[in-house]
């Protein structure tokens, strides 16, 4: 039962984030532009964020085509890293990340991770792993390309 209501509440969160995503559209005069593909699936990205005082994230926006989960992922994604500093992002990425692969969470990290700790439930079905991660990958990478 208590299963029955996990896969639910995953449904329904998922469901929620691919029909009614927040921050979806692109940022003008963005200080992060970063583009992620999934050649297996098709799954397209686009992150654009812009930085505010202290180098935290104050605006965050993306566009993308794909399935529920890539694009519920990037919505949740943006939610999460809204108002953090660069190095929390980058903190989020590595914990999400590990998440996916199956590492186990500590109570500090569910506890940062929030809401997307329900996407756990895509390591169900390990090809579809990739389409969660997407848009992280995508995040990380133009993290990367900022501090050069």
């Amino acid at each position: 039962m208590a299963s029955e209501s996990l896969d639910s509440l995953y449904q329904e969160i998922v469901l929620d984030h691919y029909k009614k995503p927040r921050n979806y559209g692109l940022l003008e005069n963005a200080e992060i532009h970063s583009e992620g593909f999934n050649p297996f699936c098709g799954d397209r990205v686009v992150i654009t964020a812009k930085l505010g005082e202290l180098g935290t994230i104050s605006e965050v926006g993306f566009k993308g085509e794909g399935c529920a989960i890539s694009q519920s992922s990037a919505s949740m994604m943006t939610e999460a890293i809204q108002s953090h500093t660069i190095e929390e992002a980058k903190k989020l990425v590595t914990v999400f990340k590990e998440m996916m692969q199956g590492k186990a969470l500590t109570q500090v990290e569910e506890e940062n991770l929030g809401s997307l700790t329900i996407l756990q439930g895509v390591r169900e079905y390990p090809v579809r792993i990739k389409c969660a991660l997407l848009t992280w990958s995508t995040l990380q990478d133009a993290i990367l390309e900022l501090e050069k």
